[in-house]
């Protein structure tokens, strides 16, 4: 039988603890290595919608991109989000795994997701921060080339591969050749997409001044969402698991969307 010792450990093949960021949280954060596992359910985010998905379903474990938690907690009550989350998984005995910013920066991880899910070509890390066991470099952006074209074009593509209902944008004045990506909240840094020589910067959660900031370079900024941007892993997550442990039924969340819509 199966148990979440197993798939933590597999899990951490996939993005090692190691390449994750000073301040995550990342790992088993709720239940037992020693809990077998017939059915895995994996999500973007451990929200309250995905606990109750796992156990209507009979989940055992949910492995999820965030954490369920950041910090440590003062408290566990059903008076916070976390809180009802967290006591829906335990009253059911469903375990936590995630793998955050070890998972962005990861070989074939989040962001090489992301580039191959807009269709980048000749994709490669901008900064590599280190390099595996089995000697693949590993780091946070990733950069690539798609045909020459418009900006206006690669929008609607971005726009149609990550099923985004918006997108927010500056222009830089260029056309989109040398696009670099990172998902999630990566416009920080934008610097490093410019240094490399990108005209284009796919990414989320761009603040007002980076916008400025990007059209005054000449860089295309395109903030596609925090969730567009990251939940395209949530597939490859469910197929490494799935070929993995192949007497495990593996399902992605069919109740979990973005919490920010669009009007």
């Amino acid at each position: 039988m199966t148990t979440v010792g197993e798939i933590l450990d597999f899990v951490e093949t996939l993005a090692p603890e190691y390449m994750k960021m000073d301040w995550d949280n990342v790992g088993l954060l709720l239940g037992s290595r020693a809990k077998p596992v017939t059915k895995i359910l994996v999500a973007l985010d451990p929200f309250e919608d995905v606990a109750q998905e796992a156990a209507d379903w009979g989940a055992e474990l949910i492995v999820t991109h965030h954490p369920l938690f950041f910090r440590p907690a003062r408290n566990l009550t059903d008076e916070t989000g976390v809180g009802r989350t967290a006591l829906l998984l335990a009253a059911n005995g469903i375990s936590a795994i995630n793998a955050h910013t070890n998972l962005d920066c990861a070989p074939d991880g989040v962001n090489d997701v992301l580039a191959r899910t807009l269709g980048l070509e000749n994709i490669r890390i901008i900064t590599p921060s280190g390099v595996t066991e089995d000697g693949r470099e590993w780091g946070l952006l990733r950069m690539g080339t798609v045909p020459e074209q418009s900006l206006d074009a690669f929008l609607s593509t971005v726009k149609t591969a990550l099923h985004c209902p918006g997108l927010r944008y500056a222009q830089g004045g260029k056309s989109v050749h040398r696009v670099a990506v990172g998902g999630g909240a990566c416009a920080d840094e934008m610097a490093e997409a410019l240094a490399a020589g990108c005209d284009t910067f796919v990414t989320a959660d761009v603040k007002y001044n980076q916008f400025w900031d990007a059209a005054d370079s000449g860089l295309n900024l395109i903030d596609a969402g925090h969730f567009y941007t990251e939940n395209p892993v949530c597939g490859y997550l469910a197929e490494k698991l799935r070929a993995a442990f192949p007497a495990v039924s593996v399902e992605i969340s069919q109740s979990h969307q973005d919490c920010m819509k669009f009007f």
